[in-house]
This record gives C-alpha cells, sequence and structure tokens, in this order.
C-alpha cells in the first residue's frame, strides 16, 4: 500500500526495519541498545554490522549519532594527544563553525554537498580562505579518523572542496599599511633587539626562542638547547609546550654575535621564585614572559618602518641605513 497505508497516520515507523541488540554495561548485566527506521532489512543488518564493529573496535558505531556528537567525542580523544594550541584551534572551528553548520546532521548523512554549500556560504559572506582552509583541515582529521575506524566508508572533506583555491601565503597580496608613527614609538626595547638578534643567528623560531630557559642555555660551550616553545591559547593565555616538530628538540650551536645577546640578557635577568615562567632568557621586566604576539606585531611595525614587505628578499628603502650583515644561521 506504501503511503496510502492506513497505519502510517498512528505509527511513523510502520513499515521500516529496525535492529535490537544487547551489549554489556557497568553496574547492569546487560543494556538492550534498539535502532529503527531503515528502509530494508540489508540497511538494517549492514546498521547492526557495524555497529557491533564499532563496539569490538572501542568507537560509537551508532547510526543516530550526530556530527556534533562525533565531533565533540572526537575532541576528547584528541585532547590527550595534541598540544594545547592545537587544541584550542581545533575546539574554535569545532565549536563556532562546524557544530552550527553541520551539527544536526547524522554523520552517515554527512555528504559532500553539504560541505560544498557551507563552504560557498562563507566564501560569499566574506570569509577568508586560509581560515575556512583550515577550518576544512580540522573536519576532514576529524572525519578522516572516522573512515579509518570503517565508522564511514569514505571521507566526505576530502579532497578539500576548496583545493582548487588553496590559501594565499607568499605574502604577494595587498597589505594594510598601519599608521604611521614615530621612529621611537616602535623603536625595539633591548630585550626584543636582543630577541631578534637570537633568532636570526640561530635559525630558532619565535616560540622556541621566547620559551628558552638559562638552564638551557651553556655559553662557555657555545650551545643552547631546545627544549620548550612559548604558546598562546584561548584568548592569549600564554603556556609552555613541546617544541612544533620531534626534530625541533635539539642542541643549537650560537655564534659570539648570539653569544653576547644572551650575556646582556643574562646581566638583566629578573630574579623570580616559584613562578612558572622562573628562568626565561626573554621576558619583561617584571620576569613574565613576552606575548608571542606583541613580538610580532613589532616586527610587522619595525619592517614598515624599514620598507621591508613581507615576502621579499632585497626590498630596500633610500632613506634606511644600510643593514649589517647577519651571520649565518647555524641550525
Amino acid at each position: 500500500m506504501g503511503a496510502r497505508c492506513p497505519h502510517l497516520l498512528a505509527d511513523s515507523t510502520h513499515g521500516t526495519w529496525g535492529f535490537a541488540v544487547d551489549i554489556p554495561a557497568l553496574g547492569h548485566p546487560r543494556t538492550t541498545v534498539r535502532r529503527g527506521g531503515f528502509t530494508s532489512q540489508d540497511s538494517a543488518e549492514e546498521a547492526l554490522r557495524r555497529f557491533l564493529e564499532g563496539e569490538a573496535g572501542g568507537f560509537n558505531a551508532d547510526p543516530n549519532q550526530t556530527v556534533a556528537a562525533y565531533l565533540d567525542t572526537w575532541l576528547a580523544t584528541e585532547a590527550l594527544v595534541l598540544k594545547p594550541t592545537t587544541m584550542a584551534r581545533y575546539r574554535d572551528y569545532v565549536r563556532n563553525d562546524l557544530v552550527p553548520a553541520f551539527g544536526t546532521l547524522k554523520l552517515d548523512q554527512l555528504a559532500h554537498r553539504h560541505i560544498s554549500a557551507f563552504v560557498t556560504g562563507q566564501l560569499t559572506a566574506g570569509r577568508g580562505r586560509t581560515t575556512l582552509y583550515r577550518c576544512l583541515a580540522t573536519l576532514s582529521s576529524a572525519l578522516g579518523d572516522a573512515v579509518r575506524q570503517h565508522r564511514l566508508p569514505h571521507n566526505p572533506a576530502s579532497p578539500p572542496v576548496c583545493a582548487n583555491h588553496p590559501p594565499q601565503s607568499d605574502g604577494s597580496g595587498p597589505r594594510r599599511r598601519r599608521p604611521a608613527s614615530s621612529p621611537t614609538a616602535t623603536r625595539p626595547t633591548p630585550e626584543v633587539a636582543d630577541l631578534f638578534e637570537v633568532l636570526i643567528g640561530t635559525g630558532m623560531r619565535k616560540g622556541e626562542a621566547l620559551g628558552l630557559h638559562w638552564n638551557d642555555v651553556h655559553l662557555n660551550q657555545g650551545v643552547l638547547y631546545v627544549r620548550c616553545t612559548l604558546s598562546a591559547t584561548d584568548n592569549n593565555h600564554l603556556v609552555l609546550t613541546t617544541p612544533k616538530t620531534r626534530s625541533s628538540r635539539g642542541w643549537v650551536a650560537i655564534s659570539p654575535r648570539v653569544a653576547t645577546a644572551l650575556r646582556r640578557r643574562a646581566r638583566s635577568a629578573p630574579t623570580l621564585h616559584g613562578d612558572p615562567f622562573t628562568g626565561l632568557v626573554f621576558c619583561q621586566p617584571d620576569g613574565q614572559p613576552l606575548g608571542p604576539h606583541v613580538v610580532l606585531d613589532r616586527l610587522h611595525r619595525l619592517s614598515e618602518e624599514a620598507c621591508v614587505s613581507p615576502g621579499s628578499q632585497s626590498t630596500t628603502c633610500s632613506t634606511s641605513p644600510p643593514r649589517s650583515p647577519s651571520p649565518p644561521a647555524s641550525r
């Protein structure tokens, strides 16, 4: 009778298939899981098979699981292995973008067309391509785990919908210049000037230099050890974490010029006790760490005053004095 069956008026699930399975549960002898609404016996049996595979593999294969529920579980799992900075970025994309866009869909229903419509809407609203690309990369990473767990047959977010328009990172695009200020307003402070000297002379990342401790500096031997990095998470909350890559952690040779900058820092190092940032080489006069965003903003302002644009290799300014050669990177 199809849609004309009178039983459909009283029971919307009439004519569909379902499954029921008993699974062990903490504090109870068993728990019965029932799922319905499948259009055929084959689809119900396939859902039951995948559900049992999930139970055996230790992951949730509930056919009624929503995208929001899956992403929340995925975040909780990733928090055990990822750095706080990475987790902060993942949480922002999941809670502010992915859940509002796809959260009510069942995970099995999420398709490439949903993601394509999301991308089109975001670009039309003026969303930056780089931010959107990273947001989709987060979704692809989460769904990739579902594929590896046989929770999904394929990853609907791979390849990325905006793969034909990758983010521009060469600095060739137009950049809004900040209002000009007096040279003294952006002149680097001594600690920032020495920080730039160390960055140029060693090839260390900004966060690695900001997280450098005196215990890891060996001036007599001419080396230092990269052990941690300073990062900003959740509205610029500063934390010390492991370096970005495994190869980043290790010994770095320092030149005489870098050693001179470090000795200047040693003479003005504050004395603190019991603070989690005690012993930082580059810090504020009160011993608190220098914010990575503050250092980067200072570098941008100084670059603009020197007429050095992002990505340029040999841009010079007729009003700027010649720059002294920098020591070669020894890393």
